[in-house]
């Protein structure tokens, strides 16, 4: 267990703090999933830099179509938000998904993501926009596409002993583009996602111009279905397009069996069943 805990006001003061700790310091902002690794040893810290306190790592805004969300923004923030429910609803929608009440007025956008789960609802969906984060340490600012943010499961190419996630961005949806999020679970109670889905089109009249899909847990990473989505471009907006693209995920996924998630022969089922809704809901939202 953690020995300090300190409270940076700024991000370069955290930044600094984790430099004088060598390695030995870790980010927290929500702690909803840390605390609980901290606490099982799965994961090591002597101090704990609490950046719940830096304004400028909460909020959301949008500039030049561009929205920007700080990464110690909440799930409840995110999920309430006006702004992301308009232009991009798939991440309201999955940002309701995570957790309890409780967690998601605790837990934060860039937890969800450092976590580095397969299934991380909120991961999912920003890796659906195309969206990227930006990571702070010693040497400076960079911005790091979602698709790079993974090493495998529960392993974020983020340290978070030497850097911190200030933000993350992407293009907001506007004319002829929606989005979509479905969550499949055991039951209603807070559970492990059994399939996971995002979807976001753009279309061009009565066909697509491109459609970005995500899933999780199928890899060992949140995962985006190539040859679905290349067979989505430039084909007619049509339900017979949209079950050859579920088709095409379901032969790629590789979900495994698991007593916490169901059988695999049933979870890839279930890849099918989610690509066709949330893509035809997606394409329901851009037309409207």
């Amino acid at each position: 267990m953690w020995q300090e805990y300190l409270y940076p006001v700024t991000v370069a003061e955290a930044v600094q703090m984790l430099a004088d700790y060598g390695g030995r310091a870790r980010v927290i902002a929500g702690g909803t999933d840390l605390v609980l690794q901290l606490r099982s040893g799965e994961r090591q810290a002597f101090c704990l830099v609490d950046v719940s306190r830096i304004e400028k790592l909460r909020g959301i805004t949008e500039t030049d179509e561009i929205i920007t969300i700080g990464a110690a923004t909440t799930h409840a923030e995110v999920a309430a938000s006006p702004l992301i429910r308009r232009r991009a609803e798939v991440l309201a929608q999955a940002a309701a998904e995570v957790g309890s009440p409780q967690i998601r007025n605790r837990g934060t956008l860039g937890g969800n993501v450092l976590n580095a789960q397969p299934a991380a609802d909120t991961a999912l969906a920003l890796l659906a926009l195309d969206a990227q984060a930006e990571v702070v340490g010693q040497g400076g600012a960079y911005w790091l596409p979602m698709s790079e943010m993974y090493a495998g499961p529960g392993v974020s190419r983020v340290d978070s002993s030497t850097k911190l996630v200030r933000a993350f961005r992407f293009r907001g949806l506007g004319w002829q583009a929606g989005s979509s999020y479905r969550r499949l679970g055991k039951c209603k109670s807070i559970a492990l996602p059994v399939i996971c889905a995002a979807a976001v089109v753009h279309l061009d009249g009565a066909k697509f111009v491109s459609a970005a899909i995500s899933l999780g847990p199928v890899a060992p990473r949140p995962w985006r279905p190539a040859a679905a989505e290349a067979w989505l471009a430039g084909q007619p907006a049509a339900d017979e397009n949209i079950a050859q693209a579920a088709k095409l995920a379901q032969q790629d996924a590789k979900p495994r069996s698991s007593l916490l998630r169901c059988s695999s022969d049933y979870r890839r089922e279930m890849v099918a069943v989610l690509v066709r809704d949330t893509l035809s809901s997606a394409v329901a939202a851009a037309r409207r």
